[in-house]
């Protein structure tokens, strides 16, 4: 799986990882993330990663 960068503030979505805090479950696809995630270092929505 890939890992993304936030272009704002360049946080690391890792899904190996995911976001425990924000509820996401580790082995969690950058595609699969749900509609209500954001960045959880400067709130940007998903459209505002790319792929690394």
């Amino acid at each position: 799986m890939d890992i993304y960068i936030c272009d704002v503030c360049g946080y690391l979505y890792d899904p190996e990882v995911g976001d425990p805090g924000g509820g996401v479950a580790a082995g969690t696809a950058f595609s699969d993330l749900p509609d209500s995630w954001v960045c959880p270092e400067c709130d940007a929505e998903t459209d505002l990663f790319s792929k690394q």
